[in-house]
Order: C-alpha cells, then sequence, then structure tokens
C-alpha cells in the first residue's frame, strides 16, 4: 500500500518525552533528616514515583542504606527555598542531559550544589552532586 503510514503518532525521542524528562535520584550515606529535607524540596516542585507522604525511613543494619526517587523535572510546581542539612549530602542523579540540568537549577535554590563527579553517554548521563548549606 504505496503512500499510506501505518501510524501516524509523531515520534517522541529524547528529553521531549516524559522519560526524557525523568531523573531518578539517590542518597546514601547520610542523616535520615538530610534525605527527609533534599526529597522534601524535590517533592514540592517535582512529580515523583512516592506518594506526597511517603518520607525516607531509618533502617538498620551493617549496610547502607540508599533512598531512591524518580521525579519528573519537566514542570516545576514550585520554586526551592534554603533548606538547612545537618552535614553534606551526596546525591546521584541519573537522566537526560537537560532533565539533570533542570534538577541541579532547581537545587541550587535550597542548597550550595557542586557537581563532584560526572559519566556521560549518548542520550544520558550520571551526575554526582554535593549539597551543603547556602
Amino acid at each position: 500500500m504505496e503512500g499510506t503510514f501505518v501510524n501516524s503518532t509523531p515520534e517522541r525521542s529524547g528529553d521531549d518525552s516524559t522519560a526524557g524528562q525523568e531523573v531518578l535520584v539517590s542518597l546514601s550515606r547520610c542523616d535520615l533528616a538530610d534525605a527527609r529535607s533534599v526529597f522534601g524540596v524535590l517533592g514540592s516542585a517535582f512529580d515523583s514515583d512516592r506518594d506526597a507522604g511517603d518520607e525516607p525511613e531509618a533502617t538498620s543494619g551493617p549496610r547502607p542504606t540508599v533512598w531512591v526517587t524518580t521525579v519528573d523535572v519537566s514542570e516545576p510546581k514550585a520554586a526551592a527555598h534554603p533548606v538547612t542539612l545537618t552535614a553534606p549530602v551526596t546525591v546521584d542523579a541519573q537522566g537526560g542531559y537537560r532533565a539533570v540540568d533542570r534538577l541541579r537549577e532547581h537545587l541550587t535554590g535550597a542548597f550550595a550544589v557542586r557537581v563532584v563527579g560526572t559519566a556521560a553517554g549518548d542520550q544520558e548521563q550520571e551526575v554526582r552532586l554535593r549539597l551543603e548549606n547556602r
């Protein structure tokens, strides 16, 4: 069938798709209160895979705790305001280039943010951020 389109839906790729706006965020080896503070800043601005009342909880045992969430940075709901941490926090963020940049820029409203490591791929990057009090 010459000239017939099987699928007329425009292809979505890269940062224009919902997946391109999602950032996987993980925190480890930090105080529970600091994890809650960072997730609170993210939750007040971005939709995530966590329910509104779903906060990081304390765990016990010899292994380090890792708190993870996925946030959609396409439409921030609120600006970030300075938040106090008990100690510096390391955040690992993985996603599309523009999405990770948006996340980092948003966090600068609440914390002093420093990039301490990066790993780059074709369409995604992983960035390690150091958050400190402003």
